[in-house]
């Protein structure tokens, strides 16, 4: 599989609870209309929740769209980490309270940051639209790829491991899923592993994230 990765966490996975408790279905379509959307508290913005799992306010992993509308600090995650992609807007520098200053902007891929620093997100030039992924560190083990999609590709998904596919553009389809729908941009899919390997089939033309989670071997 042709890809680029632009963000990845530790090598150490394996099969744990935390993996297990999202064992099924194998597969679910996330439509983009579907998304809970929430007003931040501090009124800086809207969070679209796509997912989380557990489903639960002790998660170990999140994917989530913010609307950002002005200059605000961001909400601090302790031993969370985090990746953010820009979907729409010219992007936001990211200015931490260590003096680091990070760029999120159209030309970049992907900006990867642990969740306990404090920073202020300061807007480039309007509002911004961005894919957040958040996996705590302890449990996950998470890689991030965006990637062209050009007809089929084939995806395997290994006991305790799940996939995640969005659609930044255009459209997509499993061949062959029954009751699976298909995907137009915004939409999300989960594709989990089972007791066995498990094979996802995916056709379609457009550009996608790509996102491996894996439970953390603690043994």
């Amino acid at each position: 599989m042709n890809v680029e990765q632009i963000c990845a966490g530790p090598s150490r996975a394996g099969d744990t609870a935390a993996m297990n408790a999202i064992s099924t279905p194998a597969a679910i379509v996330l439509h983009a209309q579907d998304y809970r959307r929430m007003r931040w508290k501090n009124g800086a913005g809207w969070t679209s929740e796509v997912f989380r799992a557990p489903d639960a306010d002790d998660w170990s992993w999140r994917l989530s769209i913010a609307e950002v509308e002005t200059d605000a600090p961001f909400s601090t995650f302790p031993g969370v980490e985090r990746a953010l992609v820009l979907l729409e807007g010219n992007g936001m520098r990211l200015r931490f309270d260590d003096g680091d200053t990070r760029d999120l902007l159209p030309s970049s891929n992907v900006l990867c940051f642990s969740g306990e620093r404090p920073l202020v997100g300061q807007l480039v030039d309007g509002p911004s639209r961005d894919f957040n992924l958040m996996w705590k560190r302890d449990r996950i083990d998470a890689q991030l790829w965006r990637r062209p999609l050009v007809g089929a590709m084939v995806l395997f998904a290994e006991p305790g491991e799940s996939w995640v596919v969005h659609m930044l553009a255009g459209q997509a389809h499993f061949p062959g899923a029954a009751g699976l729908a298909g995907m137009e941009s915004g939409d999300t899919a989960i594709l989990r592993g089972q007791q066995a390997r498990t094979r996802f089939a995916l056709d379609g033309a457009g550009e996608l994230l790509l996102i491996r989670v894996v439970g953390r071997d603690e043994t």
